[in-house]
């Protein structure tokens, strides 16, 4: 067995699987990222479907890793922990090899399922804080379960980290309570909600032993190790959502602070003391290691609406030009795939633009625009539903590599924001495997660092509130939001 180690005298890796790739990083106790890796994913979409293969997410694993290590002993690894795309999940037979395609996070396919979990399991939700969407994992394993009668014998369900955390140990792994929220698991209980499966049909023995996130849950084995490069024997923990794995690498830990993730989609959480409730099932919210709550919701606008337009061009360049169209002459709504979740559930929404703009640097800026009065609706909506968020607001992910557009995003939201210096989710999950024995909290503030703080411009705020209330409009008007979150968002908006 590794003994353990002081803050100082290691390095700690971290690994998130993403849409569009496994990222990795190792960092000392120190704070300074000393190794980077990454490997292209592929996943593939039509319709409504959504999915990736298992196999190849972990050949992404062994290459990225092998990056990682590639300038490091592998003496001076401590441990490791794996964060994945919340409500990905694949089914797997008894010999541990899937049976299908993962399905994604906004895969929709299960848009009559989740009328019946909705129905049956409303009592357990309520309570829980949310109602569950067509994406989400439990209404996609009744889907698979209705499709595929064949896999019950012998099945079980997996989340993304799962098969993961699976490869890495060699055999069967605890699940962690944050990738099994979407499946229905009773975070206040600790448990699988018998009641509701029983009603479902949904057999609880095809379901993951659940443990907290921050749990060590086995060790690198042989096998790993030599595809990896990764010692033989280092601790792997039971890591988290990718949402939650970035909100802890920009280290938005402590009550009423948020982080915002910017990647292909948008990603938003922050912290209560209490759990948060929302009656339309929007928001809902994870348990942190430490007890606290960690509400959110993910947003199906983000960065993949920009590559989509634009793919493959010099997007600094069209920053630039897009500065000189505050506002846009058009208003959009940049949905990257069909359906939305946050701040509001509409499965069958799509993307608009209200206007025809005069050339590709005015539809660039309305794209960049609209991603941010979509961030502001969802603090509007978290504000009506009472949700401290007042605390510093972290702006993580690819989105914030643009400089432009974290302006941009501050003056929309009308606060501050704070980019740290390196908040990937994997740089979340390598404080998480650091805090094996110490509070993450703890282990967060002594690794994280803030590189710059962007205050909004005073004489730039103003002139985004019409074309906000008119998006507000038009949503309403669509029967996307409600008249009492159209009312709010908009008496906030003019003070």
């Amino acid at each position: 067995m590794v003994q353990h180690t002081s803050m100082h005298d290691g390095v700690w890796v971290g690994i998130d699987l993403g849409t569009q790739s496994v990222c990795t990083v190792a960092v000392p106790g120190a704070g300074e990222v000393v190794g980077q890796g990454s490997h292209p994913l592929t996943s593939h979409r039509h319709g409504s479907h959504h999915e990736q293969s298992p196999h190849e997410c972990w050949q992404a694993v062994i290459a990225a890793c092998r990056q990682v290590l590639a300038r490091l002993p592998a003496s001076s690894i401590r441990g490791l922990a794996v964060d994945g795309t919340s409500g990905t999940i694949l089914l797997i037979d008894p010999q541990g090899q899937p049976l299908a395609p993962g399905l994604m996070y906004d895969d929709g396919r299960a848009s009559s399922e989740v009328q019946q979990v909705n129905a049956l399991g409303q009592e357990t939700w309520r309570t829980l804080g949310y109602r569950m969407q067509a994406s989400w994992a439990l209404p996609k394993l009744l889907w698979l379960l209705h499709q595929h009668p064949e896999f019950t014998t012998g099945t079980r369900l997996l989340h993304q980290t799962d098969f993961i955390n699976r490869c890495l140990v060699g055999g069967e792994v605890p699940s962690d309570s944050s990738s099994a929220l979407k499946t229905g698991y009773d975070l206040i209980n600790d448990c699988w909600p018998a009641r509701t499966f029983d009603a479902l049909n949904v057999p609880e023995r095809i379901m993951p032993r659940v443990v907290r996130s921050g749990v060590q849950i086995g060790t690198v084995c042989a096998a790993a190790a030599q595809a990896t490069g990764l010692p033989t024997g280092i601790p792997v923990i039971a890591g988290m959502t990718d949402g939650c794995a970035a909100q802890i690498g920009a280290g938005a830990l402590s009550v009423g602070s948020w982080n915002s993730v910017l990647g292909t989609t948008l990603v938003l959480k922050g912290v209560t003391r209490d759990l948060l409730h929302d009656p339309s099932g929007v928001v809902y919210s994870h348990r942190s290691p430490e007890d606290t709550w960690l509400p959110g919701g993910a947003s199906s606008t983000g960065v993949g609406a920009i590559t989509k337009f634009f793919p493959q061009r010099n997007l600094a360049e069209l920053d630039e030009r897009a500065q000189q169209r505050e506002p846009a002459s058009v208003v959009t709504y940049p949905l990257v795939a069909h359906g939305e979740r946050f701040p509001f559930t509409a499965p069958d929404a799509e993307g608009f633009t209200l206007g025809e703009p005069v050339d590709e640097v005015d539809r660039y800026a309305s794209l960049l625009q609209g991603v941010a009065f979509i961030e502001r609706l969802c603090f509007d909506y978290l504000d009506l539903l009472d949700a401290p968020t007042s605390g510093n607001l972290y702006l993580t992910g690819g989105g914030a590599r643009s400089r432009y557009w974290c302006q941009l995003r501050a003056d929309i939201l009308q606060r501050p924001v704070f980019l740290p210096a390196n908040a990937e989710p994997a740089s979340g999950m390598a404080i998480l495997a650091a805090a094996l024995h110490r509070p993450v909290s703890e282990v967060a503030a002594q690794i994280v660092q803030v590189r710059e703080v962007i205050e909004p411009r005073a004489e730039r705020v103003e002139c985004f509130h019409a074309p906000y209330t008119r998006l507000i409009t038009e949503l309403k008007h669509r029967g996307w939001i409600h008249s009492d979150v159209a009312t709010h968002a908009r008496k906030r908006a003019t003070g």
